[in-house]
């Protein structure tokens, strides 16, 4: 995730201002080159997008990628996914793709056929991470939903990608029903488990709805790792271009060096131009500050979503033939500011 629908948005926007006030303090306790906020080996390297169930990934049964089947043999899967991580290639010029994973897929019989999903990709040059997704209804809390499968889970995933150097490991997504310091328990604890695991390939997210890692940083017990960050122009109703540009570097406090923004997103189907600095729409001023701060600061990031049908957010369709598909561009501009976020083209605020 994370694009909440409308009738969620305002709950959200109460947990980002409640969050704003911890984020606050923490980040002013972050010492800079401290031992906590050493990089891994920086984070420019990954340009991507999320690919996503239509579903928003949260859910309790096997995950369906946006153009797949549960249907389809490995072979089938693996060529669909070819030709759609192709076409975020030759479309985006992306490198990396966020794929969900959960207990169901990973410990059920459509495990072998989701595995041709990660396999295309790794094929394919892609930096893949996965991400683990909570369920849906009362499982969708913030907390994991059942230990019992969600270890066993993690063993299946790391013994079959721990030897692959393009696959990354991010523990939950958005753990927000956890403190800032339960969490980082919990992710110690992950690192515990599965020591054999790169800390460079491991992806640990921000507390609360990855919305800050300030917490993350500052824990040694983390050093060594990635961390992951969400950012989302709807947590506010309206804000000028420099309002987002701090809203964002109080959430990353010191540590750019280490955090790639694997979630943030804009509406891309409502015809709006990225391109063209337009002071009085929030959505123009969030993406032109994000993808303008990324840059700077040397970030890595991963647009939500890529793909995800009937999302508003989407900055690719499906499009073609089901058995053969590709994508299409749906907003031009806003390919362009993440090119931009990337380190390629031109800006375009003066």
């Amino acid at each position: 995730m994370r694009k909440t629908p409308a009738s969620n948005r305002l709950t959200s926007r109460l947990r980002a201002t409640c969050v704003a006030v911890a984020i606050a303090a923490v980040s002013g306790a972050t010492l800079a080159g401290s031992p906590a906020s050493a990089a891994p080996t920086g984070t420019t390297q990954f340009k991507g997008v999320n690919w996503a169930d239509p579903r928003d990934n949260y859910a309790d049964d096997y995950l369906q990628l946006s153009g797949l089947s549960t249907s389809d043999s490995y072979a089938r899967t693996y060529a669909k996914a070819s030709r759609i991580i192709s076409a975020f290639r030759a479309n985006l010029g992306a490198n990396t793709v966020r794929l969900p994973i959960n207990p169901y897929t990973v410990n059920g019989a459509y495990w072998k056929s989701y595995r041709g999903v990660i396999d295309a990709a790794s094929d394919r040059g892609f930096k893949v991470i996965l991400s683990y997704w909570e369920g849906t209804g009362a499982q969708k809390d913030g907390f994991i939903d059942d230990e019992s499968t969600y270890w066993p889970m993690w063993k299946t995933v790391v013994t079959a990608y721990k030897h692959d150097p393009k696959v990354y490991f991010e523990p939950m997504n958005e753990p927000h029903g956890y403190t800032d310091a339960q969490w980082a328990d919990i992710a110690a604890k992950w690192l515990a488990t599965y020591p054999s695991v790169p800390r460079d390939r491991v992806f640990v997210s921000g507390a609360g709805y990855n919305d800050h890692v300030t917490s993350v940083c500052a824990d040694p017990r983390l050093k060594g790792t990635y961390l992951s960050l969400h950012h989302y122009g709807f947590w506010k109703d309206y804000a000028t271009y420099d309002q987002w540009v701090a809203d964002l570097k109080v959430r990353i406090g010191d540590c750019a060096s280490r955090t790639v923004a694997d979630e943030f997103g804009a509406p891309m189907t409502t015809g709006l131009n990225y391109d063209v600095p337009t002071p009085d729409n929030n959505s123009i001023n969030f993406i032109q500050a994000d993808t303008d701060t990324f840059r700077k600061l040397g970030m890595g990031s991963v647009y939500w979503p890529g793909l995800r049908t009937d999302d508003t957010y989407s900055i690719q369709k499906l499009t073609g033939d089901t058995a053969r598909p590709w994508l299409t561009t749906t907003n031009q501009s806003g390919a362009d500011r993440l090119a931009w976020g990337w380190g390629r083209g031109r800006p375009v605020r003066p």
